[in-house]
C-alpha cells in the first residue's frame, strides 16, 4: 500500500517520534511510505532508509505537499489538528481516504478559529484512531484504538548494574505534573540514601521546579538536564522511572522504559492504565498523591529483587502488546476498510 503520514512540525518530539516509528513499521512490512513533516534530519535517520521524508513547517507546506503526493498514494494518514485541516483541504475534489490519529485526550484546536477549522477538517476524515482506550473515551466521534508500539530491546540490565538515580523524562509544563515528582521524591527519603533524580526535559516550568527542589530540601540530590537526545541511555543507566503525568495518552517514554526493563512508579490515571496498569501488583498511585508515589520509590528502591521482577514483568508486557509491528499490522486494518468503502 502507498502511504502519506502528514504532520506539521519542524522539531521531533513524541508525535514525531510516534510517526517515524509507525513509518519504518510499515516499510518492513512491504508498504511504500513517504513522511511529510517533522524534523528533516531527524525524521530521515527514525523512519530508515527507503522512507521517504519531506519537510513541512507550516500548514501551508503541509497543503501544497499533501496536495502534490495525494494523487500517488492509497491513503493520506494526518497526526495533531493542523495536520488535520490541511490535508481535508488539501482532499477536497480528491478521492484518497483520509485517516487521523488522535495523540492527545482533548478537543481539536487551541482556540475558537482553530477549533472551527478543524470541525470543518473533521466531516473529510474517513476513519480516526486513537492511541489508547483513554483518549478514545476523552475525544469527539468514533475512533479504533490502536496503541503505539516501540522497539523492543534484546536485553535488559539487572538492578545490581543500574545507577542509584530516580529518573523522570517529560517536558517541564505545567499538566506534566512534574512538581508531584519532586515532591515524591522528597518523601521517599533516597536522598539521604544516596540516591539522585535527573530530571530531563526543559520547560516553562523549569524555574519554579528549580526553587521547589531547593524548598523542599533536595536541591543537592537533583539534576536539572534539560532537553536530552540520550534518553534511551540514561534509561539504561536509572534505577527507577517516576511518571506523574495524570493526562498523558499513552506515554512512550513509558513505553520505552518498559521495553529497556526499567520499573515504572506511574500515576494511576491516562494512558499509563494501559500500559504500566497491564501488570499485575503495577506501582501506581492516585493522582496528585506525592506521599503515595514517594511510598512506591521507596519500596522499590528497597528491594532489588522485587525491582527486577517488577521490570521483567514489564518488558514481557511491552514484547506482547506494544511493538510497531503489531501497530503497523492493525494500522493496516484500518487503511484496508477505508480503501474498501470509498472505492465501493
Amino acid at each position: 500500500m502507498r502511504i502519506l503520514h502528514a504532520i506539521r512540525s519542524d522539531a521531533f518530539a513524541g508525535v514525531e517520534s510516534h510517526v517515524a516509528r509507525l513509518a519504518r513499521a510499515q516499510l518492513a512490512a512491504g508498504d511504500e511510505v513517504v513522511v511529510v513533516g517533522g524534523d528533516p534530519d531527524r525524521m530521515k535517520t527514525a523512519s530508515g532508509q527507503g522512507v521517504r521524508t519531506l519537510p513541512a513547517a507550516t500548514v501551508t507546506d503541509v497543503l501544497t505537499t499533501v496536495r502534490r503526493w495525494a494523487a500517488r498514494a492509497d491513503v493520506v494518514h494526518a497526526h495533531m489538528t493542523a495536520a488535520e485541516i490541511a490535508c481535508a483541504t488539501a482532499l477536497v475534489g480528491v478521492g484518497t481516504p483520509l485517516v487521523v490519529t488522535r495523540h492527545f485526550a482533548r478537543d481539536r484546536g487551541s482556540n475558537p478559529v482553530s477549533a472551527a477549522a478543524a470541525a470543518g477538517a473533521a466531516r473529510r476524515v474517513d476513519a480516526q484512531i486513537a492511541i489508547s482506550h483513554y483518549v478514545a473515551e476523552t475525544i469527539d466521534g468514533a475512533s479504533v484504538v490502536i496503541h503505539p508500539g516501540v522497539d523492543s530491546t534484546t536485553t535488559s540490565r539487572a538492578s545490581c548494574d543500574r545507577d542509584p538515580v530516580v529518573l523522570v523524562a517529560q517536558r517541564l509544563e505545567p499538566e506534566k505534573d512534574t512538581d508531584v515528582a519532586l515532591r515524591a521524591f522528597a518523601g521517599s527519603g533516597l536522598g539521604s540514601q544516596g540516591w539522585r533524580l535527573d530530571v530531563a526535559g526543559d520547560g516553562a516550568e523549569r524555574p519554579a521546579l528549580t526553587a521547589l527542589a531547593e524548598q523542599l530540601g533536595i536541591a543537592d540530590a537533583t539534576r536539572f538536564l534539560g532537553h536530552r537526545r540520550d534518553v534511551p541511555d540514561l534509561m539504561d543507566r536509572a534505577g527507577l522511572l517516576l511518571a506523574p503525568c495524570r493526562i498523558e495518552g499513552l506515554g512512550l517514554t513509558v513505553l520505552e522504559a518498559m521495553a529497556a526493563a526499567l520499573p515504572v512508579v506511574a500515576v494511576g490515571a491516562g494512558g499509563h492504565l494501559e500500559t504500566v496498569g497491564a501488570v499485575e501488583g503495577a506501582a501506581l498511585h492516585p493522582p496528585g498523591d506525592a506521599a503515595r508515589a514517594g511510598a512506591l520509590l521507596a519500596a522499590l528502591a528497597a528491594d532489588r529483587e522485587r525491582r527486577d521482577a517488577y521490570a521483567a514483568a514489564l518488558q514481557v508486557v511491552q514484547r506482547a502488546l506494544f511493538t510497531p509491528a503489531h501497530q503497523a499490522q492493525e494500522t493496516a486494518n484500518v487503511y484496508r476498510e477505508v480503501v474498501r468503502w470509498t472505492s465501493s
